[in-house]
């Protein structure tokens, strides 16, 4: 009977170390508050170990590095600073390939809101 318990306990481990590996491209949408459309948005990912680091932006083309990264289970948050000077606070929800959260963006004493919805990319 232990070992049953054992094996199965190394199974889940096993299955919920390779269901949170978030290396990879994230494409999505990132919808301001009081907006119903959606602009593309892009988080691109590198997770070694407890070690998560990457890059957040629009498009492949314009990306910034993310910092003050957090992963707690399954809550990933960072930072970002557009090079426009805006800082972005994302904080989201990882479920298995998708992750969606909040964002609070700041610039020159301005607040606004926006949710991030996010999909990784198939290899």
């Amino acid at each position: 009977m232990k070992t049953l318990v054992c094996t199965l306990l190394l199974a889940l481990s096993a299955m919920t170390a390779m269901a949170a590996d978030l290396s990879g491209k994230w494409p999505g949408t990132f919808t301001p508050e009081g907006q119903s459309d959606g602009q593309p948005a892009l988080v691109v990912l590198k997770h070694t170990g407890d070690t998560v680091t990457g890059t957040a932006g629009p498009s492949a083309d314009q990306q910034w590095p993310i910092s003050n990264v957090k992963l707690d289970g399954d809550k990933l948050t960072f930072d970002v600073t557009a090079e426009n000077g805006m800082s972005l606070k994302m904080s989201l929800v990882v479920d298995g390939d998708h992750m969606k959260g909040d964002i609070t963006m700041t610039r020159e004493g301005q607040t606004m809101k926006a949710k991030l919805d996010v999909t990784k990319a198939k290899a």
